[in-house]
This record gives C-alpha cells, sequence and structure tokens, in this order.
C-alpha cells in the first residue's frame, strides 16, 4: 500500500493557499515527516488527507492510496487512521474494549476479536492490561493503546500529529521507538507531523518542510 500526494494544497474560505502544493510518495512501512512554522498549515494538511477539513477549507490536488483517488470519499471510507498530541481513550471503556471499539469490522466473530485484542496488548507490552480503567495508565501507556487501537482498525495509512509531543523525555524515545517498529512491522504508510527534529530523525524517512 502506497500512500502519494500529488500536488495537494488546501485552500482557505477566502481562496488563499496555506503552503505550496506538496508532492510525495510515501512507500509500506516508511513514515515521512513534515515539518515546518507554527500556523503553516502542518494540522490541516493532515486533515485534507483524513477527510476532516472543515467545511469551508478545500483540498486541491490528489491523494491516492494504492492508486484510489480519496479526496472525494468521505472520511470513513478513506481507511486512514489517526493519531493525534492527546491519547485520547474512552474513559467509560475498559482499556481492552478501548481496543475492540477500533477493530475492523472485518473481524468476525467474539472469540477472533478477543484474540485480536489479546494480540494487541500483547505487542504493546500490556498483557493483562485489559481489564484495567484508562484512568490508571501512564501517559506511555495509554499513547501504545492509542496506536493499537489506531492499527486494530486496519488503516491503509496513519497520520500523527504530534503525538509524542506530550510524553516525558525519558519515556518519548521509548514510545517513538514502539510507534515506527509497529507501524513498519503493519508495512503501512505514514506521515508524521512534528517540529522536534528529534521525532524526524528517528522516524528514519524522508523529512519535507511546508513553506
Amino acid at each position: 500500500m502506497t500512500l502519494i500526494l500529488d500536488q495537494l494544497g488546501v485552500l482557505t474560505p477566502d481562496g488563499q493557499a496555506l503552503f505550496r502544493p506538496l508532492t510525495l510518495q510515501v512507500a509500506p512501512g516508511v513514515v515521512t515527516s513534515i515539518t515546518g512554522p507554527s500556523g503553516i498549515g502542518k494540522s490541516t494538511l493532515l486533515a485534507a488527507i483524513g477527510g476532516h477539513l472543515p467545511p469551508d477549507f478545500r483540498a486541491t490536488g490528489r491523494v491516492t492510496l494504492d492508486g484510489q483517488d480519496v479526496l472525494a470519499l468521505p472520511a470513513e471510507r478513506r481507511s486512514i487512521g489517526m493519531m493525534f498530541q492527546e491519547a485520547v481513550l474512552f474513559p467509560h471503556l475498559s482499556v481492552a474494549d478501548n481496543l475492540a471499539f477500533g477493530l475492523s469490522a472485518r473481524v468476525r466473530g467474539r472469540q477472533a476479536r478477543r484474540d485480536a485484542v489479546a494480540q494487541a496488548l500483547e505487542q504493546a507490552g500490556m498483557e493483562g492490561f485489559g481489564p484495567r480503567d484508562p484512568a490508571t495508565l501512564s501517559g506511555g501507556q495509554r499513547a501504545r493503546v492509542a496506536l493499537m487501537r489506531t492499527l486494530l482498525a486496519q488503516p491503509r495509512a496513519v497520520l500523527l500529529d504530534e503525538p509524542f509531543s506530550g510524553l516525558d523525555p525519558d519515556r518519548r524515545d521509548a514510545i517513538r521507538r514502539f510507534a515506527f517498529d509497529t507501524i513498519a512491522r503493519a508495512r503501512i504508510p505514514a506521515l508524521l507531523v512534528t517540529h522536534d527534529s528529534a521525532d524526524a530523525q528517528a522516524a528514519g524517512g524522508p523529512v519535507l518542510t511546508l513553506s
């Protein structure tokens, strides 16, 4: 699965371009980093790809996944996962139920879904955490659960919007490496928006600057 941006741009409500149109190709398992000054539109770029632009903004160009142009599709049909700065988990659900919520509809049957959740917890190094209340997790643990929930939906691409900036420095490197290794194993393309050069360096893929 390859993610291709072809002259992708975003127009504001008054028709002004937020940044120069962006063209790039992201191969399966590769994390490409997007940098640039505050306010240039990095998060808006991800919103355009994921289908979450405000209604008065407009995307231009093309976004293709495995040859399919997705810009005309609603967000729920693009199969693009998203991780934000805050690892938001449903507070009224257990850790296991949070993961189950993200499961793709292609995983059918109660036992198959339980097995998928158990495997995700094992991959995250969190065996036995299924019954836990999300409020009892550390920031790093919440980040791991949020990433696994995103991947359980079997997305065709993943967008990462400053997902590590809320973590303390001691945990940031470990969670960052877990995220990038997990994306590489899943063989899906990813775009990372970051202000931190260490994030981009750890991602290991190309780095592009919006202007």
